[in-house]
């Protein structure tokens, strides 16, 4: 029903691919117009409106090493490095 199109970036000017996937994405959600920036240039765009994330400091309930994370910990919680919490959504 939907095939790969490829269009042009308003901001960058580079080609891209609306993949059929993503117009098939696009129709479930009500969408009516294709996007009109690059993958890239879209995120660009989105970091750029909401600022640099602020990262906290915290000991890692796994291995006891500092893990940064991008939400203020609380006492009542553990917090996880990226690698122990990488290795719990294996189990």
């Amino acid at each position: 029903m939907y095939a790969d199109k490829t269009l042009v970036c308003k901001e960058c000017g580079k080609e891209f691919v609306f993949t059929a996937g993503e117009q098939e994405f696009y129709a479930e959600k009500g969408f009516e117009n294709e996007p009109q920036r690059c993958p890239e240039c879209r995120a660009a765009r989105k970091a750029s409106r909401m600022g640099p994330r602020e990262m906290h400091t915290a000991v890692c309930a796994a291995c006891g090493g500092e893990a940064k994370v991008p939400f203020s910990p609380r006492e009542d919680r553990p917090v996880y490095c990226s690698e122990c919490f990488a290795k719990m959504k294996e189990e």
